[in-house]
């Protein structure tokens, strides 16, 4: 099966939505054959796809948010086999790579599967305006509803005087070239800027680093480059379906960006300052980091570090602390000299009796 029989089908689900949109204008007031309506039924066709397509671009978010937040982690596991060229350290980091990827509920494709899932679409619109001219001569078979004279309707309608199947190296007319390279310059920059502002925007400083962060880099003014030289072999028609889709990318992706930014992305900080001014604005005062206060009562009062230890008083310290509250016991007194009868603090018989313990004692 080649590449070809693989669009036919595509080509003639695309051909059906651009008939089926272009009706639903002539019912609107449009007007009927060529005209208008036809170029705005291939902005019908890329509304209706990307809308098919939204559950796919939010998996392309989650994909993309995962990528930025194991960045950290890869790098680990990068500067750890850094300069380990044998096949065991290559084998033992793509497996641990893969497990990461696998923690992380993400993959490096997931991001570009809107992108793949488009390009059929693409081609096969590219064939159905590419083949509008042999299909009004009755040389080609008719695609779905684009019999002969719906598709002289089709190529006969024009963007400011370029028709939709005009290719810009296949006409000498001046104004249509004009109309052309316009329509690349417009394809190109809206190509680069949708890049930029999911690349730049919404990824953390830590997804701005390493060879991940530098092949996007890259690929942020490869990608509009090769718009730029292939441009000039698009018709029309196929210009006009690539810009509004970049168009659609670029609202959307401002949209998601706005309300649900990258966690540590630029976009993040930028919303919580809008979180604020909105706060403040209604008069809403945030709550401040409460301030936890010591009670307030008696002063208490410092431990003594011999009691802390466990250590023995002393004689000499007991005796004080107690003096208010207890008797203070005898104290031993010292000889006295001759004569002398020691009365000086108690009775005459408490200067005698400790000396007369103490000989009890020795003995």
């Amino acid at each position: 099966m080649d590449f070809f029989a693989f669009l036919a089908p595509i080509e003639w689900v695309v051909a059906w939505i651009m008939y089926l949109c272009h009706q639903g204008l002539v019912f609107l007031g449009f007007s009927d054959g060529p005209g208008p309506a036809w170029v705005l039924s291939i902005v019908g066709l890329v509304i209706i796809i990307r809308i098919l397509l939204i559950p796919l671009f939010f998996k392309q978010i989650k994909a993309s948010r995962g990528m930025q937040m194991l960045q950290p982690e890869m790098q680990a596991i990068q500067k750890k086999y850094k300069g380990k060229t044998d096949p065991a350290s290559r084998e033992a980091m793509s497996r641990e790579t893969m497990e990461l990827y696998r923690k992380h509920g993400t993959n490096p494709f997931a991001s570009c599967m809107p992108i793949l899932l488009q390009s059929p679409i693409f081609f096969a619109l590219f064939r159905v305006l590419n083949g509008l001219v042999p299909i009004s001569n009755g040389t080609d078979d008719p695609i779905g509803p684009i019999d002969a004279s719906v598709a002289s309707d089709i190529e006969s309608s024009s963007v400011f005087g370029a028709q939709l199947s005009d290719i810009f190296l296949r006409t000498d007319d001046l104004q249509t070239r004009i109309v052309i390279g316009v329509l690349i310059l417009a394809m190109c920059a809206t190509t680069f800027f949708t890049q930029r502002q999911l690349t730049m925007k919404n990824m953390p400083k830590a997804a701005l680093e390493g060879p991940m962060a530098s092949t996007q880099k890259m690929m942020l003014y490869v990608f509009p480059f090769i718009f730029a030289v292939s441009g000039v072999n698009f018709p029309v028609g196929v210009l006009v379906y690539w810009t509004t889709t970049n168009l659609w990318s670029m609202g959307q992706q401002f949209y998601t960006i706005r309300r649900m930014p990258a966690p540590g992305s630029e976009a993040e900080r930028q919303l919580k300052e809008r979180q604020a001014r909105k706060r403040a604005a209604k008069g809403i005062v945030e709550d401040a980091t409460p301030v936890i206060e010591q009670p307030r009562g008696q002063r208490q009062q410092p431990k003594r570090k011999d009691r802390q230890k466990g250590a023995p008083r002393p004689a000499a310290s007991s005796s004080a602390t107690n003096s208010d509250d207890a008797p203070v016991e005898d104290a031993p007194v010292e000889d006295a000299a001759p004569g002398s009868t020691g009365t000086s603090s108690g009775s005459p018989s408490s200067g005698t009796s400790k000396p007369a313990s103490k000989k009890k004692k020795q003995k």
